[in-house]
């Protein structure tokens, strides 16, 4: 073996120093670069997808539990001072002979109130001839009994306008029939659901999302044009029947499937 002279030394501990700082350079570099190396590279993901849907649908049909009528008078004078206070003497009337037969003044609005001239454009100028003044009420009953009377207690009072006769649900009776209406839709989705999985080879699993489309609670309007001629003339009384209203309900089902 060659031993290195002394003069040799130097050199060789410049190279030896040279290699070394590489070295470290090359790790820091590694380090500082290089991603460290994961334990596991395995991962495995997986998910159910909700695919399969169903609507149901439902109608409940029921008999009404509140109605609301319009009751008014139009009248024309030369004076409106005159126009005014008959229509008013004719509204004053309709208002106490109702609250003289059980309706609450709560159940009484005013809709209307209205007062215009009138003119006569047929000399090729725009001459006043008088006023008109026209004046409603709404009034809302529960009491279907009292329907009739107070269609005949108005128009004997002087009215001649009968309009707008609604049949609704009460907010209670339409939560109650939206309930039942509810149960019935969400059971025929249900069955729709596991009879066209059934034809189709498919399996269900649980119930993932429900959701429920706009209802429709459809008002029965009345019309009473003849109410008012029969009432005014001292003819038959008058009679207005409820009848039925539907309330519809859709709702979709969402389905896992497996």
């Amino acid at each position: 073996m060659n031993t290195p002279s002394l003069r040799q030394l130097p050199t060789l501990f410049l190279q030896a120093a040279l290699m070394a700082t590489a070295t470290i350079l090359a790790l820091v570099l590694v380090t500082k670069y290089v991603a460290p190396i994961p334990l596991s590279v395995s991962q495995t993901s997986t998910e159910k997808s909700s695919a399969f849907s169903a609507t149901g649908h439902s109608t409940v049909s029921t008999i009404p539990d509140k109605v609301e009528i319009t009751l008014g008078v139009s009248l024309k004078e030369n004076d409106i001072q005159r126009a005014q206070s008959r229509a008013n003497e004719v509204i004053n009337k309709i208002n106490t002979d109702l609250q003289n037969l059980g309706v609450s003044k709560d159940n009484i609005k005013t809709q209307n109130y209205s007062i215009y001239p009138n003119y006569d454009y047929q000399t090729g100028g725009q001459r006043l001839i008088g006023y008109s003044v026209d004046i409603s009420i709404v009034v809302s009953l529960t009491d279907f009994e009292k329907l009739n009377t107070v269609v005949d207690l108005a128009t004997q009072a002087g009215a001649n306008q009968v309009s707008g006769i609604q049949f609704t649900l009460s907010e209670d009776k339409e939560r109650q029939v939206k309930a039942q209406a509810r149960e019935e839709a969400i059971e025929d989705a249900k069955q729709t659901a596991q009879e066209l999985a059934r034809l189709a080879g498919m399996r269900l699993g649980k119930v993932v999302n429900v959701v429920e489309e706009p209802t429709s609670s459809v008002p029965v309007p009345y019309l009473a044009a003849e109410s008012v001629a029969r009432g005014a003339g001292g003819g038959a009384p008058t009679n207005i029947e409820p009848g039925s209203t539907n309330y519809s309900y859709t709702v979709t089902v969402s389905y896992e499937t497996l």
